[in-house]
């Protein structure tokens, strides 16, 4: 026998609902057309020079009032039991992830710790999703799984799912969050469980493919908060200021209203991190850049600066 796996528990049911209203726009749509066809032809001047009137019918009128009430019925209910499903709550013994929205790009944390800018999760295993928005409003929207939920600043949001096939499915922001929403694309990377928690328990590797010393731990730090979202890093002007050429050179910045030429060094990158608005740099706009104190430690503020200085040797 022939079993038919889905990329998630919604998807049957959310593809019965959509094939049902579309096979039923389709029926009317070539019934009414061949009937109006029908009609041009039957009842043009030449073959009915007078018009005749034709009485009311209650049988008619019945007919076609309880069909489409009948076929709205129906459309509802498969539509409703695929909702339904989506809003239960997450069943018991769920896998719990965190998905973090900011402009403009998603970061993942798990219950030991990790952080991933791509969803890895077990395949078969009910994944329970905390929503969490930290600027605007974002969505997260995976297509091949059939979700799409806001992720709103200040609510308590989830979404909950079980994946059914092995890969990489695109997740999207699918709210317009502002200036390079179209580049707030990411994977929910679907793997076996005993390879899935063979990396979840090994605090070394970043990836399930990749260990901690295969990448800079610097640009590891900048890419799991987003901050090449908004940065360069071969010069060109994005949101903010390229990382290119950054460390040890001269900077014009607007620091209490004032202008004033410093040096990028150690403390600059400092508060430029943790608050960017203090020696905000001339040319730029205050108030794109969220505050990190709260999110990058003293020792990733120093894998950064390590790994701005080795971009000025290359």
């Amino acid at each position: 026998m022939l079993l038919t796996t889905y990329a998630s528990n919604y998807v049957e049911g959310v593809d019965k609902a959509f094939m049902l209203i579309l096979g039923i726009s389709f029926f009317f749509l070539i019934s009414l057309t061949i009937v109006m066809i029908y009609f041009i032809y039957r009842y043009n001047q030449k073959r009915n020079p007078k018009a005749t009137q034709i009485k009311g019918s209650t049988t008619l009128e019945i007919i076609w009032t309880v069909i489409p009430t009948i076929l709205v019925l129906l459309m509802f209910h498969f539509g409703w039991m695929g909702f339904k499903t989506m809003k239960d709550k997450a069943p018991e013994g769920s896998f719990k992830v965190k998905a973090i929205a900011r402009m403009w790009s998603f970061a993942f944390e798990y219950e030991n710790g990790k952080v991933t800018d791509k969803l890895y999760v077990p395949k078969d295993k009910p994944v329970e999703v905390e929503l969490i928005a930290q600027d605007v409003i974002h969505s997260f929207y995976v297509p091949a799984f059939r979700i799409k939920e806001d992720m709103v600043p200040g609510q308590e949001k989830y979404s909950w799912f079980i994946a059914g096939e092995e890969g990489s499915f695109d997740l999207f922001c699918a709210e317009y969050c502002g200036l390079r929403h179209s580049y707030m694309i990411t994977t929910v990377e679907v793997m076996e469980q005993d390879k899935f928690f063979e990396w979840y328990g090994d605090t070394a590797k970043v990836s399930p493919f990749m260990e901690v010393d295969d990448l800079m731990a610097g640009q590891e730090v900048l890419r799991k908060n987003a901050c090449l979202s908004c940065h360069s890093m071969d010069g060109s002007r994005l949101v903010g200021p390229t990382f290119k050429g950054l460390y040890g050179n001269k900077r014009v910045v607007i620091t209490n209203g004032e202008e004033r030429e410093i040096i990028a060094d150690d403390d600059y990158i400092r508060r430029s991190v943790w608050d960017s608005d203090v020696d905000l740099v001339k040319g730029y706009n205050k108030g794109l850049m969220m505050n990190y104190k709260e999110l990058v430690s003293e020792k990733e503020l120093e894998d950064i600066v390590s790994y701005l200085k080795s971009l000025n040797e290359e």
